[in-house]
């Protein structure tokens, strides 16, 4: 029998992946659940396993193609003697008229649009999906992989629910590249052994800008293009904006004090928006049809410049419920993912509020455009010496930053706006040791 592999969906936003690499070559033998290929999706290098035991026939898309989701990009033959026959069917396909026989040749493939591939990745016959690493490490602790629910990508069981429910825990996890399978699975597939676990692939290095050149065309990697797709999707939203200035010597002293225990300003800036939203739950709620939806968690997404072009936005999920530190360490974490394309679609795809700080960079104020399917974004200037006058017209100098909020108008209206605003304000002037309780 001979079977196609998929563009996988990644992510929720992705039309379209580029084929980082392929792990195994044309004629290799290939174990079920053993990884054959990376893909780049819009923010994410990932790994792609084979539901499969059998031999990777051909390859229809080769290392540094694109092809749209739900295309296929190899076929899987059963056994060695199938290898020619599928040979055969892709050269066929790939004819002349390659260009039609795109959206002709995978009829049985695109019925399975990204819905049906995700189930596919999430459920195999009822069974759930589990990574080498967790089947191995389940088989060595003698933990029941059926009684656990997997928090990887669409419900896959990781190593570390296995850990979680062996009632053990990891000093720090180690960052490793979300695992999906895309290829749909047999009809009635005999139980195989899980294979050898091979040892883990060191961190993928970020990929190196582009030099430009006077008068060349450069074209834009996959994650500029998620970047040109969701600005341009913010078009369509009616969006108003407002601005407020905030005093931060009491918020700078703070930092000075607690720098040293590896908190960042960032983590600081997040934790006080977090703990302000809890007050505004319109501010972190979003439009869907003639509704509001009001979130249940605030998760809040800080803007990332990435080496290579374009930006990402980690997540920092309940940032309004871990303490200071603990937010800190994980917003560590999420950046050296993040710069090497690591990170998982749920760290990137479900802030509920956004965060650009460009202050770092000593720009004074700027506007953000507001992100696809959030109601507001926050940018922040750098805090610089001002001289101002005090209530009894004395003169002074304190450090002040300007703030200006981007909201989408449909929800949320202009004294919404200024009333989170003025909170924050307060919060950062007044009060900001009651952050790190």
């Amino acid at each position: 029998m001979i079977r196609e592999v998929f563009m996988p969906a990644l992510s929720s936003t992705m039309t379209e992946g580029k084929i980082v690499s392929w792990v195994k070559s044309a004629g290799d033998k290939v174990e079920k659940g053993e990884t054959v290929v990376v893909v780049e999706s819009d923010k994410a290098d990932m790994d792609v396993e084979s539901f499969y035991e059998g031999f990777l026939a051909t390859i229809i898309v080769p290392a540094g193609e694109v092809a749209p989701v739900g295309a296929a990009i190899a076929l899987v033959a059963e056994t060695e003697a199938e290898i020619a026959a599928a040979q055969q069917q892709a050269a066929g396909a790939a004819a002349p008229a390659a260009a039609a026989a795109a959206p002709a040749a995978p009829v049985k493939a695109t019925t399975a649009s990204a819905p049906g591939l995700q189930q596919n990745v999430s459920r195999q016959n009822g069974r759930s999906i589990v990574s080498p690493r967790a089947r191995k490490l389940a088989k060595e602790l003698k933990v029941d992989l059926n009684a656990i629910k997997g928090s990887g990508p669409h419900g896959r069981i990781v190593a570390e629910d296995v850990e979680a429910a062996a009632g053990k825990t990891q000093p720090a996890p180690v960052p490793q590249p979300a695992i999906v399978s895309a290829i749909p699975a047999p009809a009635a597939p005999a139980p195989a052994p899980a294979p050898a676990a091979a040892k883990p692939a060191p961190a993928k290095p970020a990929p190196a800008p582009v030099a430009a050149v006077a008068g060349q065309t450069v074209p834009m990697n996959a994650l500029q293009n998620a970047v040109v797709r969701n600005m341009e999707a913010s078009l369509s939203v009616p969006c108003f904006r407002v601005g407020y200035t905030i005093t931060t010597d009491n918020l700078d002293k703070l930092y000075k004090q607690i720098k040293s225990k590896g908190v960042t300003m960032t983590a600081l800036l997040a934790k006080a928006v977090a703990v302000t939203l809890q007050k505004h739950p319109l501010l972190n709620a979003s439009y869907v049809e003639s509704a509001i939806q009001y979130c249940a968690d605030i998760n809040v997404a800080v803007a990332v410049a990435m080496d290579g072009g374009g930006l990402i936005t980690p997540v920092l999920q309940n940032a309004d419920r871990l303490d200071l530190y603990s937010l800190s360490r994980s917003w560590k974490d999420l950046v050296d993912r993040a710069r090497t394309k690591q990170l998982k679609p749920e760290e990137y795809s479900t802030g509920t509020f956004t965060v650009s700080n460009l202050g770092m960079f000593g720009v004074d104020k700027f506007d953000a455009i507001l992100p696809p399917n959030q109601g507001s974004i926050l940018a922040i200037g750098s805090s610089r010496p001002q001289v101002v006058a005090n209530e009894d017209g004395l003169m002074g100098v304190k450090r002040q930053m300007q703030v200006n909020i981007t909201c989408d108008h449909r929800i949320i209206y202009g004294a919404d706006a200024a009333s989170f605003l003025q909170d924050l304000a307060k919060l950062i002037e007044t009060n900001p040791q009651s952050l790190t309780l």
